[in-house]
């Protein structure tokens, strides 16, 4: 008879992804087992089933991270050009800004000394 253990070591690839490799060690042969060891081998051998899916699994979303990575490193020159142009037009518009402000308020001034006329002049049509 035979009794396996399973060994899972976890590693970490150049990207922090996690990985996990599994593999059974060598069974060891038994004259006879229990029904504890019966059903904890049958266990192990479920549980080294399912540790190979999530590897596989592991292994996709590694690969799909990878590709998602590689795609945003094209977007950073776009990325890199958008920020430049933003930069430009940032400056730009500081100028304007002050003209537009300096008109603005003259604007404003004269809005004010023509209120004040109006209101003299209402002062005198009382009479």
């Amino acid at each position: 008879m035979t009794s396996g253990l399973l060994h899972a070591i976890f590693r970490k690839s150049k990207n922090n992804i996690l990985l996990l490799h599994v593999h059974a060690a060598e069974p060891v042969m038994t004259s006879e087992k229990s029904y504890f060891e019966q059903q904890r081998d049958a266990l192990a051998g479920e549980i080294a089933v399912s540790l190979e899916h999530v590897l596989q699994n592991i292994n996709k979303l590694n690969r799909s991270l990878e590709g998602v990575i590689a795609v945003g490193n094209e977007f950073g020159s776009v990325e890199a050009l958008w920020s430049q142009f933003e930069g430009v037009m940032a400056k730009e518009g500081e100028g304007q800004g002050r003209d537009d402000n300096a008109e603005q308020e003259r604007g404003e001034e004269e809005s004010q000394q023509e209120d004040g006329e109006e209101q003299e002049e209402d002062t005198t049509v009382h009479g």
